[in-house]
């Protein structure tokens, strides 16, 4: 099934809380499965919202586009009326199917449907980067581990710099297969759908079964032992 705007956000805000797929299946009256379904293409990761970019048209200003032509006025005139440069002008009527087809609403539709495709990762832009980090995961280390490693490594070149976020983004986004299909394999959890940390926030952790609240002077300490982690295991 389909989800509105508002279930989608409900949605993601109950997986966010930790909540299972039955439980958001109950609250939003649909089988549990059409939850997991819909989680799975993007790998429980929400996609980041489109939003419009200040440089490109607005779905009125190409209603006035679709005017200008049908009235017979110039790309430089039309571009005049709505406060446009005359190569942004022609290059919509250009990309659109030129004067004589354009269409206001195609052209609205084709626009959103070029923002919707995948967008080069900062890894697929840097083949290096990529390597190093498709190497460390495949000796099972953890993106935070990979992350921290990376910074030692190329210590004054942050180009080779990259977040256990990104990298985490990028295994799980189904757009995204820089590092491989399989590459969630590699992790801890083996899972294909990321799934939400429950409770406790940053700077807590389990033992025994039961929440820790860990200072903050103590996360260092913590990030030393994953690092000698991650050394011992390269």
């Amino acid at each position: 099934m389909g989800f509105t705007t508002e279930q989608e956000d409900e949605l993601w805000i109950r997986w966010r809380r930790g909540e299972s797929s039955r439980l958001i299946g109950r609250a939003l009256r649909c089988h549990p499965s059409s939850v997991r379904a819909f989680l799975a293409r993007s790998g429980g990761v929400r996609p980041t919202p489109r939003c419009r970019s200040v440089r490109h048209l607005t779905a009125a200003e190409r209603e006035e586009v679709s005017r200008g032509i049908a009235a017979g006025l110039s790309a430089r005139a039309i571009a005049a009326l709505i406060g446009r440069s005359a190569s942004t002008v022609s290059r919509e009527i250009a990309r659109n199917g030129g004067r004589d087809a354009y269409r206001a609403a195609a052209a609205e539709a084709a626009a959103w449907d070029r923002g919707r495709r995948p967008k080069p990762s900062r890894l697929a832009s840097n083949p290096a980067m990529l390597a190093d980090v498709r190497g460390r995961l495949e000796e099972d280390w953890s993106p935070e581990q990979i992350a921290a490693w990376l910074r030692r490594e190329h210590p004054t070149d942050p180009t080779r710099w990259v977040s256990h976020e990104t990298i985490y983004r990028t295994i799980y986004l189904a757009g995204r297969r820089e590092l491989g299909a399989r590459a969630a394999r590699h992790l801890r959890s083996g899972r294909s759908v990321r799934h939400p940390r429950r409770g406790g926030g940053v700077g807590a952790r389990r033992s025994g079964g039961a929440l820790t609240v860990v200072p903050v002077g103590g996360l260092a300490a913590i990030n030393e032992h994953l690092l000698a982690a991650g050394a011992v295991r390269a």
